[in-house]
């Protein structure tokens, strides 16, 4: 026993085997998949970046930060297309009719491969959680600085990284924030009103200024240039307006990241930017918070993606005719479609609100749980 792992006592021959073989076909084809990925990634965002004036090393930068983010959403695809390939090889060269001969369950057959799922498992939550978030946000804070960076040759500082016409509603503190322009570069805005009103939606109080920012440090927002003006909230008058160089209002504590994350697509978001933007949404019953709350718990569903893919494929491979395990590819392919369809209509279902978006966001990984089950039952 000397001189060798103890964990590889538990492993008889086959699982060595069956693991030597399908962790070679894995590594290859998580190769190709980030080929595929780098390629991806030149073509979504090589015209910008080169537009906005990055170097080949911002470039190569990005693309090192950028493709994190997607391995989450290849693991899947990864362990699909390896296993078929591997299982479809080993029945067509009948290594697995010949172990269940000998008298060895199926279920055992297949532990190093559950048990390859279950740390990938591990390994998908561990990126939703903390790869994704970081790799998504940090790729467009590198994309932003490259814009400003060109803006700030031809544009004057206020105008750099700018937005345009931002509104933002806080329904908790009755406040209704509008900015003629918000430049990222600065994070000032321009053009600012705040409006104040009671709890039956009445103006009670009014701060119109040239220039606004939240300051951490005096923990609340500082207005420069500008007035505030109180309203009689039954008549609607003005009845008071107090001009000010410049004053912080320690009482507003709205973020600004937030309010720019308003209208952003749910795929260019990060699961923590999600988070808080469904949180937001829901204080308010704003039917805009479903796509992004289908998309923020489909990042916590995806979690169990490699057990349902491990499910599926194994029945899937082993049950199959012995022809070339290169049709594992074109299976591979049928199923993904059919996961973005079931991904489709249960996004489709809870934006018309007929179901709830956390059961949207699972139905996709139900239905293929239910197609391994089927598939496992045909099996046997």
């Amino acid at each position: 026993m000397s001189g060798r792992p103890a964990w590889l006592w538990v492993l008889n021959t086959f699982d060595r085997h069956l693991l030597r073989e399908w962790l070679m076909i894995l590594g290859l084809v998580l190769v190709l998949a980030c080929g595929l990925l780098l390629v991806q990634v030149m073509l979504d965002d090589f015209r910008d970046l080169h537009d906005a004036g990055a170097g080949s090393f911002d470039l190569a930068v990005y693309i090192l930060v950028a493709i994190p983010g997607f391995l989450a959403l290849t693991l899947p695809i990864v362990l699909l297309l390896s296993t078929l390939f591997v299982l479809g090889k080993l029945h067509k060269a009948n290594e697995l009719t010949a172990m269940r001969a000998a008298g060895v369950g199926f279920t055992r057959l297949m532990a190093p491969i559950w048990l390859v799922g279950l740390l990938c498992c591990g390994l998908s939550y561990w990126l939703n959680s903390s790869v994704v978030p970081w790799s998504v946000e940090k790729t467009r804070i590198m994309k932003e600085g490259f814009q400003f960076r060109k803006q700030a040759q031809s544009l004057p500082v206020d105008r750099i990284g700018a937005v345009y016409s931002v509104g933002f509603d806080n329904p908790y503190p009755r406040r209704m924030w509008f900015f003629n322009r918000y430049s990222k570069y600065t994070q000032r805005a321009y053009g600012a009103d705040v409006t104040e009103m009671d709890v039956r939606g009445h103006e009670t109080n009014r701060i119109v200024a040239t220039e606004a920012w939240y300051d951490p440090a005096q923990h609340g927002w500082v207005f420069r240039d500008g007035r505030e003006m109180g309203f009689d909230p039954e008549t609607g008058v003005n009845i008071s307006s107090v001009p000010f160089t410049e004053r912080l209002f320690s009482r507003f504590q709205e973020d600004p990241k937030l309010m720019m994350l308003i209208d952003r697509r749910p795929i260019d978001l990060s699961s923590t930017e999600l988070r808080e933007l469904i949180d937001y949404l829901a204080s308010e019953n704003n039917p805009k918070s479903v796509p992004y709350a289908v998309r923020y718990y489909g990042l916590i569903a995806d979690i169990l993606g490699p057990l349902i893919v491990i499910a599926i494929s194994i029945p899937f491979a082993a049950s199959g005719v012995r022809v070339n395990p290169a049709v594992g590819v074109s299976k591979a392919i049928g199923l993904f479609f059919l996961y973005f369809v079931l991904q489709n209509l249960a996004a489709s279902l809870a934006t018309k609100q007929i179901v709830d978006p956390g059961l949207a966001a699972w139905l996709p990984n139900i239905g293929m749980a239910g197609l391994a089950a089927v598939l496992f039952a045909r099996l046997r």
